[in-house]
């Protein structure tokens, strides 16, 4: 039996507070007024005995019982949302047609699962999947070619198409697993193999690109690969590094112990990934698969990336429609 006090507002709060170290920032995640985020916090270590925030430093940093707890608390709040991701019923009975478009980097696990959600509900639905890069998947909404769309978005606005953010997706280093032994070696360690690019007719690759030349950074241009599978082989077998995502790692999951994932050395960046909407498609689906696929990024791919790195932590993250 809990404790009294320990409630699940409590825990919410007690994970917002430990992503972004802000009361502020965790009331605007909660929606509560900035004494009840607070209070719930003097509650929830009232009922455990314990301190879990050392609020002498700023931004706020947990105790090592803080640190602990966290893990737990994530545990529990990941299999409640996901049990509430599979309960929710979306109404796709009214539907006679759905055409919709997701990025590559969902295939191995979330593009099955949110499929099948879907199929559940769509009694009489002519349905078709489409699974292509960004910038292929964004082109196709921006033709009418289909409803809805999930990939990351480019900077230019898109008229006429609603858009509904589901997760930010930071920017990381991978190279050769042993290669970086340390951060003090990490710029000459990079100048000693090449950079592996994605493919400049990706969305991907030219954010990159242009992130390197907004941070003054010249990197020889040898290798370009339009295949994330291919570029994070390449990277396993020591012929150079590269710039990802946790999404492009999760993916190649097979070449996990050979491949290593750090911070970049330099200013970081991200990417959004959102489900877009054509004009046409005002109702209630688009909230709805948003809510959904929410849930399922933040369990199959957001608490496992964090738990292997834990300096994603508040970086890697859903979104809101707020956001």
């Amino acid at each position: 039996m809990l404790n009294k006090g320990v409630t699940l507002r409590g825990l919410e709060v007690f994970e917002a507070l430990a992503e972004h170290g802000s009361v502020a920032r965790a009331s605007e995640i909660t929606g509560l007024s900035q004494p009840a985020v607070s209070q719930q916090i003097r509650n929830l270590q009232t009922a455990l005995g314990t301190d879990l925030i050392d609020h002498s430093k700023r931004p706020m940093q947990l105790t090592a019982a803080g640190r602990s707890y966290l893990s737990r608390a994530r545990e529990v709040l990941s299999q409640l949302r996901l049990a509430q991701s599979e309960l929710t019923v979306m109404d796709l009975t009214h539907l006679t047609q759905l055409s919709m478009g997701i990025i590559d980097d969902f295939d191995n696990d979330l593009t099955p699962r949110l499929v099948t959600k879907l199929a559940e509900s769509m009694t009489r639905c002519r349905f078709r999947l489409v699974t292509a890069p960004s910038h292929e998947i964004t082109d196709a909404i921006q033709s009418g070619d289909l409803h809805l769309a999930i990939t990351a978005m480019a900077p230019e606005t898109l008229e006429g198409i609603t858009e509904h953010p589901l997760a930010r997706d930071p920017f990381i280093l991978v190279a050769p697993s042993g290669y970086i032994r340390d951060a003090t070696n990490m710029t000459s360690a990079l100048q000693e193999l090449p950079m592996l690019r994605y493919g400049q007719e990706q969305l991907i690759g030219r954010q990159i690109e242009a992130e390197l030349t907004r941070a003054k950074i010249e990197v020889p241009h040898r290798f370009e690969i339009g295949s994330n599978p291919s570029l994070m082989a390449m990277v396993s077998r020591g012929i150079g590094w590269a710039i990802t995502t946790p999404l492009g790692y999760l993916r190649a999951a097979r070449f996990h112990d050979q491949v290593e994932a750090h911070p970049l050395p330099f200013q970081p960046f991200s990417r959004r990934i959102s489900l877009l909407a054509s004009g046409d498609w005002a109702d209630t689906v688009p909230r709805d698969v948003a809510q959904t696929m929410r849930g399922l990024i933040h369990t199959h791919m957001i608490n496992p990336a964090i738990e292997r790195f834990p300096w994603l932590e508040g970086e890697f993250r859903t979104l809101e429609d707020d956001a």
